[in-house]
């Protein structure tokens, strides 16, 4: 092989050894990055949601990441469920702020408001205030011992249906989303009892 010849030969490994240094990654499908709702795995999250947006959501546990605690300076409960990440980044999340005191077993006709965010796209709805949805039924229960291990001290596990009679406006007014029925089950962690536990 005479010379000039060799010199293009090594021209063009060395090239095509280069782009496939380069070549990029194939891309990964976008993943959720929640986490189980309950420690007995049997939280979800079930809304109608029609108006702006009209959505039937259907979470389970895997689906889902759970809070709740007292409603800061309101008295009550709030409970939050956000669902999957989407492939664009974007995130839907319930906030349930609940008339109700920590630790009773069960009640009826409880006053709620309800706030869902669209994160990621500037969306967000309020009932502002607690008297245009209404819990028909209320349980909350201790987690049970064997799951106690999984979860911080004082929580319990809480369950409820209802619906809204009137819809939740958008921050700009400029449209609304009505909640006509939903039903739950997350978690609140009972400050009184984490702070004194038995």
């Amino acid at each position: 092989m005479n010379r000039p010849l060799l010199y293009l030969t090594l021209l063009l490994v060395a090239a095509l050894a280069a782009c496939t240094r380069h070549t990029p990654p194939a891309m990964q499908p976008a993943t959720a990055t929640t986490s189980s709702c309950l420690p007995s795995h049997d939280g979800y999250l079930r809304v109608r949601l029609r108006g702006a947006r009209d959505l039937d959501i259907d979470w389970h546990d895997a689906d889902l990441e759970c809070e709740g605690g007292e409603r800061p300076g309101q008295g009550g409960l709030r409970l939050a469920f956000a669902g999957p990440v989407s492939s664009a980044g974007h995130r839907l999340r319930f906030v349930f702020g609940v008339a109700s005191a920590a630790g009773i077993a069960s009640s009826r006709e409880v006053p709620t408001n309800v706030t869902v965010i669209f994160e990621g796209e500037h969306g967000l709805y309020s009932t502002r205030g607690d008297d245009k949805c209404t819990i028909d039924e209320l349980t909350q229960a201790p987690v049970i011992a064997r799951e106690a291990a999984r979860a911080p001290a004082g929580t319990l596990r809480v369950s409820g249906r209802g619906f809204c009679a009137s819809p939740a406006a958008a921050i700009d007014g400029q449209d609304a989303l009505l909640l006509s029925r939903f039903d739950f089950a997350g978690l609140v962690v009972d400050a009184a009892t984490a702070d004194h536990p038995q």
